[in-house]
C-alpha cells in the first residue's frame, strides 16, 4: 500500500488560513492524506475563521491552533506557509519535503465594519479553498 502523503499548513497564529487550508484538504482530499497545521506563535483558531468555513458547511470549531516546534517536519511530504513570517520563520525542511508558499494577507487584520471584515474573510477563504485545490490535483498527479 503506497504511503499517504502529508501536508502541514503553517502559518504565524494558526488561527485563521492554516485552519481553513487544512479544512478544505481535509474536504477535498479526504482519507487519502495525512493533514495538520500548525503555527510559529499559535493564538487560537479565530471566531471569524470558523464562521466563514462553517459558511461553506465545514466546521472547524473542534480544530485547535498548535506549535510548529511539536510537529515532526520529518513526516511531512509537503509543508505550505501561508504568511511572510511563517516562511521566514520555517526551519530548515528535509530534502524529501516539498515546500510552497502562498503569500495571503491575514484576514484577522481586516479593519472596518462587520461586513467588510467578512468580505475580506471570504475572499481569503476562496483564494485558499482555489490554492489547495490545486495542489491536490498536482499531488495526485
Amino acid at each position: 500500500m503506497a504511503k499517504k502523503p502529508a501536508i502541514l499548513f503553517l502559518c504565524t497564529g494558526n488561527s485563521a488560513r492554516s485552519q481553513m487550508a487544512e479544512a478544505f484538504a481535509r474536504y477535498y482530499g479526504g482519507d487519502a492524506l495525512i493533514l495538520q497545521s500548525a503555527g510559529t506563535h499559535p493564538v487560537g483558531v479565530h471566531p471569524n475563521a470558523i464562521w466563514a468555513m462553517n459558511e461553506v458547511g465545514l466546521d472547524i470549531s473542534h480544530h485547535t491552533s498548535d506549535l510548529l516546534s511539536s510537529k515532526n517536519l520529518e513526516d511531512f511530504d509537503y509543508v505550505v506557509t501561508l504568511c511572510g513570517e511563517a516562511q521566514e520563520s520555517c526551519p530548515v525542511l528535509p530534502p524529501t519535503t516539498h515546500q510552497e508558499h502562498w503569500p495571503l494577507p491575514d484576514p484577522t487584520k481586516i479593519r472596518g465594519n462587520a461586513s467588510q471584515v467578512m468580505k475580506g474573510f471570504r475572499v481569503i477563504r476562496y483564494q485558499i479553498e482555489h490554492r489547495v485545490r490545486d495542489l491536490l490535483r498536482r499531488i495526485s498527479g
